[in-house]
């Protein structure tokens, strides 16, 4: 096996210590505004400590000064009133227990609300290069898991946290007072534990560095699935499917199992030390009560105090692991929040209220990945208001023009311009709204076909409408039950392609576009929905810009201009008639075609 090299081991180390400080950092600053409120539970836990604290020297004072050594009685100083305040402190320390818990509960809870909203924002405006190459599972697990995993730490791990530190000191401060050899003797245990703990931190951290890993493709693999899976069952592939579910389930199976053994060793080591800590403190003392130098009401302290200091190291050992869990899904969440700078920037720019429609392209060069060029010295012209077609085989760059005119992502050489003005210098909102796009694969979000046609804009009744009937859809929806109210299911999954097809359209039409994009909107539909489709596009495309990704050729038999792509570069481009006189590229496509239907 290949040893890693020590620089590149240092390098990994000092990437793992910056992120841990960026998520410490992130934790406080998501604590800032709640700040009060976790200083008055932790006000509450001092009084409920104090309390515990109390009780055992409570009954020390009973043991030595009336049980057995017959002390006068009076007042609160008797066993009576003793009694009385023992179950005073007692119920006081249970009050503010509970409000601690309700305060630190509900502050915890705001805090997760926010950094919920925070992270789903910061996903909606992930530029789309980001989004391919990271896997949406890893993405859900960031919203659902990793937020729950720090809500546990804000609502439980925290407080409890600050609880137990507290106690532990004083704890120690108590069992100094009272005798600081016997302190001494009864932490003679403690740098054992300490060892441990410190032995098993790092790999339950690196152990669940894996958890997180796997969970998140678990969540990519099954919203893969139940998207895909009409597919799986009309090919039969469920068996191969279950195979490779299983296999990522047995690893996450194996990281969980670890980390199984390593929380148990954990509390069963603290319960441990604890009876050997009695244990020594016991057989210390024996000789010296007996010879009349320690009081049996101090034993009984100590013993008291031992248990109740061993308490908070086992629930501290409990948390430990929360803890980590949480750090590394703060990790985990920093480093999606270190995207916000990359971050698309919808209102930033030049603004432009309604577009024009022209678009040119000049000695354009554009590539995924590096210098993988998808267009190479693309240049055109679409003047305001004409129709034009891209044709060409798959992969030639048609829906990587769509791409960039939108804006998703920016080129490499030369520039795009709309109006005269860069693409990259306009604001997102704006260039965005005035682009409709209809796509082959359409899709539509669980709610009602009207919530599928504004998407939440405010778009007035008789403009729906309008765009309804401009897109042939209006007897579709309108006789349909509930007409647009009528439900429509995750993906629009109880519509047949034809309907979604034209959602789609009066969708792009309702939002008034300069410019109309269909890519490949007639590739999976019917003959019929086909000509309604035509219709639409003859509806819509008047006074606007409209440009056709297409295979079936007679889609784009009105277009005032095709661009013929082939591998990346514009192979020839005109009106449809002079392109057919030159018996270039598209004649070439246009007698296939042909040949295609009388053949079929």
């Amino acid at each position: 096996m290949t040893s890693i090299p020590n620089s590149l081991k240092k390098e990994r180390s000092a990437r793992r210590d910056k992120s841990e400080a960026g998520a410490v950092r992130l934790l406080l600053r998501l604590s800032a505004p709640y700040k009060f409120q976790l200083l008055l539970a932790c006000l509450c836990v001092v009084i409920v400590n104090g309390a515990f604290l109390i009780q055992p020297l409570i009954l020390q004072r009973v043991i030595d000064h009336f049980l057995i050594g017959g002390a006068a009685q009076s007042g609160l100083n008797s066993i009576g009133g003793l009694a009385l305040l023992y179950v005073t402190v007692a119920a006081a320390g249970g009050i503010f227990s509970y409000l601690q818990a309700l305060i630190a509960g509900k502050a915890g809870q705001s805090l997760i609300h926010e950094l919920r909203v925070r992270v789903f924002s910061i996903i909606e405006r992930l530029p789309l290069p980001y989004l391919d190459r990271t896997s949406s599972g890893r993405l859900i697990t960031r919203a659902t898991n990793d937020t729950a995993e720090i809500s546990e730490l804000y609502t439980d791990v925290v407080i409890s946290l600050v609880k137990d530190v507290l106690l532990l000191l004083g704890i120690i401060y108590a069992m100094l007072l009272l005798s600081p050899s016997l302190t001494l003797v009864s932490f003679t245990v403690i740098p054992v534990m300490a060892f441990l703990v410190l032995f098993i931190k790092n790999r339950i951290k690196k152990n669940f560095f894996h958890m997180k890993h796997f969970i998140g493709q678990i969540n990519g693999f099954i919203a893969e699935s139940i998207s895909g899976m009409r597919v799986i069952q009309s090919f039969r592939a469920e068996k191969e499917k279950e195979d490779q579910f299983l296999k990522l389930n047995g690893e996450y199976f194996k990281t969980t199992l670890i980390q199984v053994r390593l929380n148990s060793v954990l509390k069963p080591a603290s319960d441990m030390f604890q009876s050997l800590a009695v244990a020594i403190l016991v057989w210390y003392s024996i000789s010296r009560i007996s010879g009349g130098n320690l009081q049996i009401g101090v034993l009984f302290a100590f013993t008291t105090y031992i248990k109740q200091f061993f308490g908070p190291i086992s629930d501290l050992a409990d948390k430990y692991t929360s803890i980590q869990s949480a750090l590394v899904s703060t990790e985990r969440i920093y480093e999606l929040i270190r995207e916000e700078d990359r971050l698309e920037q919808p209102d930033r720019g030049l603004s432009m209220d309604r577009l024009h429609g022209t678009i040119e392209f000049r000695h354009v060069w554009f590539a995924y990945n590096d210098a993988d060029w998808v267009l190479k010295d693309v240049s055109f012209v679409i003047a305001k208001g004409q129709t034009a077609a891209f044709i060409g085989e798959t992969g030639a760059g048609k829906t990587t023009i769509i791409s960039l005119i939108n804006g998703f992502y920016r080129v490499q050489k030369g520039e795009i311009l709309i109006d005269g003005v860069n693409v990259n210098d306009i604001r997102l909102d704006d260039l965005r709204r005035n682009i409709s796009v209809v796509l082959q694969d359409v899709f539509l979000f669980s709610g009602t076909i009207r919530d599928n046609i504004t998407l939440g804009d405010d778009i007035a009744e008789e403009n729906v409408l309008e765009a309804l009937q401009a897109s042939c859809a209006e007897e579709f929806v309108l006789g349909s039950p509930g007409g647009m109210e009528g439900p429509v299911t995750e993906r629009g999954g109880t519509l047949s392609a034809g309907q979604r097809q034209l959602i789609s359209f009066a969708r792009a039409i309702a939002h008034d576009p300069a410019i109309f994009v269909l890519d490949e909107a007639t590739a999976n539909i019917d003959t019929h929905t086909e000509k309604l489709i035509q219709k639409a596009i003859d509806n819509v495309a008047s006074g606007r810009t409209t440009l056709i990704i297409a295979h079936r050729l007679s889609t784009i038999a009105g277009a005032d201009l095709i661009i013929a792509m082939k591998e990346g570069r514009i192979a020839e481009s005109g009106h449809p008639r002079e392109l057919r006189q030159r018996g270039g590229y598209y004649a070439e496509l246009l007698e296939e075609s042909r040949s295609h239907i009388m053949s079929s």
